[in-house]
């Protein structure tokens, strides 16, 4: 039975979120907010506010409150014909900005840094449009390889392309480059890749050509298009939305870019929540918790680091099988189904070590791994995994596509700092004590004020009462004590009356 997928939007004006259910589980989950959405890939009909030859720069009002930047180094020259793009750059000689730009000017411009604090946005005059597959370079005739892509496939991607593409006398022509994703990609998907392109470009000249200056041409697509170009496949039964007028804004981008995806979009009008179909925001509260139980009674731990994410594997109370070792590969195998489909979900990026349960059998441990191999081949962002190395931990690579679910919804707590522990009440009582006893060696005060949590007072009060009365007699002071329920279980404060 193949893999039936339905893709979910619930869609509000501060957010909007989307999730991919496959086999009635969800799979994936993709969060955009309106107010974190930035201006990189922008397209705007500018106009030159100032020159600044001095600077080698220019200052364009693109319509925000700020203006905006730009460089010399990113005013687009054209390349002499036969060099590649790096080459011609480097063998032109840089023409000044002011013989280039002058004051009261239209230009197109696009986007390459956002505006930060007093900054304005960068700018570049070389417009580059990114699609599913290739970013085109409608300035340029160069057709270029993503680096990452092995050297022996990066020939015949680029003749495969170039015969796509055609030349400007065949209707064809301007530069694309090929993405990291495009490596296994068929003709027919390059085709219609370079059409939506070419079609985009379009409508961005049509504009630059009827709109004012100061008009914003072309955004970067939102997640609500972007479910349309990239996440919908050939499992997708039904792409279903839970928004009226964002279900007739879709439907008319998809009839003119994506015909094929907007065929399977419906607008949700039931009562229920969108979301509550298949328990959704239950499954991203789970999603953000270390612990991801198992159906047979066993369950992972994921924890996400700076440098890498660690998955390890526990059998828990599983005992459905008459021997150990069937116990272990059970849970083994239901893991690495798990561990495929969390790394989807959360949307973990960069080094993942996976810590299965020690297996004896060889015939166990290759049957895990292929188990595993075959989940991951269902992840639509790149993932490599590995063997089992002699300390019988399995290592992955999963491309970093997006920012991890955590870190869209999730801050580092303010008491442990993104550690996950905090002091106990005892040591902070320790610190305190020794912190009084530091100050009396210097200061000369009526009397000393613990200033601290509920719970350390608590413990002042009774089992530690000892000490502090002990303290107190040695420093010849008394010491009070003051409950803030606002502090943390490490914090506090010693105040000297």
């Amino acid at each position: 039975m193949g893999v039936q997928q339905d893709i979910l939007i619930n869609w509000s004006p501060q957010e909007t979120r989307v999730a991919i259910v496959e086999n009635g589980a969800v799979q994936e989950l993709h969060v955009e907010r309106t107010l974190e959405r930035g201006l990189v890939g922008n397209v705007y009909l500018g106009k030159v506010a100032r020159v600044l030859p001095g600077m080698q720069s220019a200052f364009i009002d693109i319509g925000l409150e700020r203006a905006a930047f730009l460089h010399v180094a990113d005013v687009w020259q054209p390349t002499p014909e036969g060099e590649s793009l790096s080459a011609g750059r480097q063998s032109q000689p840089v023409v000044p900005i002011e013989k280039q730009v002058f004051e009261g000017q239209p230009l197109l411009v696009q986007v390459i840094k956002d505006p930060i604090g007093t900054k304005g946005a960068r700018l570049s005059t070389q417009v580059s449009i990114a699609g599913r597959m290739l970013v085109h370079l409608p300035q340029d005739d160069h057709i270029g390889v993503s680096q990452k892509i092995p050297p022996a496939q990066r020939d015949a991607l680029r003749t495969r392309v170039q015969a796509l593409a055609g030349t400007p006398a065949t209707g064809g022509g301007g530069g694309f480059i090929l993405r990291t994703n495009a490596e296994d990609a068929s003709d027919a998907e390059l085709a219609d890749d370079i059409a939506y392109l070419r079609k985009t470009w379009a409508r961005i000249r049509q504009a630059s050509s009827t709109l004012p200056p100061g008009s914003l041409l072309h955004q970067d697509l939102s997640l609500l298009q972007r479910v349309l170009r990239d996440l919908v496949s050939d499992d997708t039964q039904t792409i279903r939305i839970d928004s009226r007028e964002q279900f007739a804004a879709l439907q008319a981008f998809g009839q003119e870019f994506m015909p094929a995806a907007a065929g399977r979009l419906h607008l949700y009008k039931g009562e229920r929540p969108i979301f509550d179909l298949y328990a959704i925001d239950d499954e991203i509260m789970r999603a953000l918790g270390r612990r991801v139980d198992l159906k047979s009674g066993g369950y992972l731990i994921v924890d996400q680091t700076e440098a890498l994410t660690t998955v390890d594997v526990n059998t828990g109370g599983f005992v459905g099988a008459r021997n150990f070792d069937e116990t272990i590969f059970k849970t083994n195998l239901e893991a690495a189904q798990a561990i495929a489909r969390q790394m989807r979900l959360r949307n973990l990026g960069g080094i993942i070590i996976v810590d299965f349960i020690d297996m004896q059998r060889t015939e166990h441990r290759e049957a895990v791994l292929a188990e595993l191999h075959k989940q991951l081949a269902r992840d639509r962002v790149k993932t490599m995994a590995g063997t089992f190395s002699q300390l019988g931990l399995v290592e992955m690579t999963r491309k970093r596509t997006r920012e991890s679910l955590a870190h869209v919804l999730c801050e580092p707590c303010a008491a442990c700092q993104g550690t996950g522990q905090v002091l106990t009440s005892r040591s902070a009582c320790y610190d305190i004590l020794r912190e009084i006893l530091r100050e009396a060696r210097q200061f000369d005060p009526r009397e000393y004020r613990i200033v601290a949590s509920p719970k350390v007072i608590d413990l002042f009060l009774d089992e530690e009462s000892q000490h502090l009365a002990g303290l107190s007699d040695f420093i010849g002071k008394p010491i009070s004590l003051q409950s803030d329920a606002a502090m943390g279980q490490g914090q506090y404060d010693i105040v000297l009356l």
